[in-house]
């Protein structure tokens, strides 16, 4: 609900109960003051909290069954915040819409009796229970503040099994849920939240309030969970992205390599295709080693490379020092230590990859998909396709569907969504191998199509959801790929070409009567 009065703006999330008096001043203005309702138990007490740490698995801070400080109200207020007590904002008289009791008060249903609300940081995690109360439809809130330390997540974990919770909601700062999820995961149902998809009031945020809020969600069923492949994928998970990061290692290494040559006028990667090519290694070797003759160094090349020797020559013609040298022999050194954790890598996710060989088998089917995509494909999104009702739910979750703003009835260009990134940079990369194929199969026509009216980079997304849309069919059928043609796309629009070329021949002042050919 949003109403506004008096330049002031508020939305009401939701109550569990919350009552409303009205009142109205000398200028016809209606005020609406929200308090709780008195079947709260949370209503009108204070906070009373301990601070003191006695031992790795006791809490370090507890809270007792007081509210958050908001007399249990949930409401996100903007504009207008007053104590802590009570929230006050100017509003229209109340219609008759749906959830209005006939004596003001507001009702949400529990769908889930005993919740806890988890605020998850580096050092400590912040837990609200929430259980029913005492008397008939009242709530009962317990917070409490534990290490992240192993054995103070089991005292937390003991202690909401005592407490009788059956589904528990956390968000986290960076990687910090791993832990918390972790223990709690085999004895009671886990969420992991996105804290974009939920705030607490403006102004007010503590962890304790917002694991409270979360909480307080989470009973009424307002929250959508995040997903969470199960350990296995999670490991092999573990392995593909850190095969993405030593990739990452040795292209920046590469990088540095070639500007050290720069700075010592060595014009190397000018001829050979790549410094790390078998003569580019053999030639900065010799460099390292005090070679200087460019003519000597430039006989060095194998295979094709000697058609190049006369530029080859030209091109190490340098001011290459022992300063450079140094540096050289420590690039390279590295270079070869990130090469051989890569090979160490590869094999160890070839064997995490055996329980899904045949999902890989059938992904390697689409045009530019290659061992290491599938394999990501895999990690990624656990080759379990019911975890995304359709394909356009993997598409938005992998941020390769677009963003849409709408404001006033108009619609502006938000770029693509934000999302799964790992999983995106490898389709990307395979679209791009896609797009050198020239019009060989479906997707290369569209990338070429694509490229011509809207540039390389969103042809490349576009390509890059087309793939991912099939490997969900396909890992969901099972079934290998069945690629629609290079002329699929022009058979599909030759009527409404038909009728451009018509409309441009009758601009111009031409009659044109068709005949089909038999």
């Amino acid at each position: 609900m949003r109403t506004r009065a008096a330049g002031d703006h508020f939305r009401l999330a939701f109550c569990s109960v919350l009552s409303i008096r009205r009142t109205e001043n000398a200028r016809g203005v209606t005020h609406c003051d929200f308090v709780a309702a008195p079947g709260d138990e949370n209503r009108g007490r204070v906070r009373s909290a301990t601070s003191e740490h006695t031992g790795a698995g006791e809490p370090g801070e507890v809270y007792g069954a007081g509210s958050s400080g908001a007399s249990g109200l949930l409401l996100r207020a903007r504009g207008s915040v007053s104590r802590q007590k009570a929230f006050r904002a100017a509003s229209a008289r109340p219609t008759g819409r749906a959830g209005f009791a006939k004596k003001g008060l507001i009702e949400m249903e529990v769908l889930y009796e005993r919740v806890a609300g988890l605020d998850v940081g580096k050092a400590s995690v912040t837990v609200c229970v929430r259980t029913p109360g005492t008397r008939r439809g009242s709530r009962h809130s317990v917070t409490r503040t534990f290490k992240t330390t192993t054995g103070s997540l089991a005292v937390m974990r003991d202690w909401l099994l005592e407490a009788g919770v059956t589904i528990a909601a956390m968000e986290s700062t960076s990687t910090y849920w791993k832990p918390p999820f972790y223990c709690l995961e085999e004895a009671m149902t886990v969420w992991l939240l996105n804290a974009a998809h939920m705030k607490a009031v403006p102004g007010r945020k503590t962890d304790v309030r917002d694991a409270e809020w979360i909480a307080q969600l989470l009973e009424h069923g307002l929250l959508t969970p995040s997903f969470v492949p199960p350990p296995p994928i999670r490991h092999l998970r573990m392995l593909t992205r850190y095969r993405v990061q030593l990739m990452g290692d040795r292209t920046r290494e590469m990088v540095r390599l070639e500007m050290m040559l720069e700075d010592a006028s060595i014009k190397l990667s000018t001829v050979a295709s790549s410094l790390k090519t078998v003569s580019a290694r053999a030639i900065l070797a010799a460099m390292i080693d005090g070679e200087t003759d460019a003519r000597v160094l430039a006989e060095m090349a194998k295979g094709r490379m000697r058609s190049k020797i006369p530029d080859l020559a030209q091109a190490l013609e340098g001011h290459f020092t022992p300063d450079h040298a140094q540096l050289a022999r420590s690039i390279l050194d590295r270079l070869d230590r990130v090469d051989e954790s890569l090979a160490e890598l590869d094999q160890a996710i070839e064997a995490a990859c055996e329980p899904w060989a045949h999902q890989i088998d059938l992904l390697q089917t689409i045009p530019g998909v290659g061992p290491r995509v599938a394999q990501t494909i895999v990690a990624e999104t656990g080759a379990d396709m019911s975890q995304f009702p359709t394909a356009a739910h993997l598409a938005s979750w992998a941020g390769l569907s677009p963003s849409m703003y709408e404001s006033a009835g108009k619609r502006s260009p938000a770029g693509r969504r934000r999302g799964n990134k790992w999983l995106t940079a490898m389709l990307v990369e395979a679209a791009g191998s896609v797009g050198r194929m020239h019009g060989k199969n479906y997707l290369a026509t569209q990338h070429a199509r694509l490229t011509r009216r809207r540039g390389m980079s969103r042809a490349q997304i576009a390509v890059a959801h087309s793939i991912l849309v099939a490997a969900y069919f396909m890992l969901k059928r099972d079934e290998p790929y069945r690629d629609l043609g290079p002329e699929w796309l022009a058979q599909r629009n030759d009527e409404a070409h038909t009728r451009r070329l018509v409309a441009q021949l009758e601009k111009l002042g031409h009659t044109v009567q068709l005949d089909t050919v038999a």
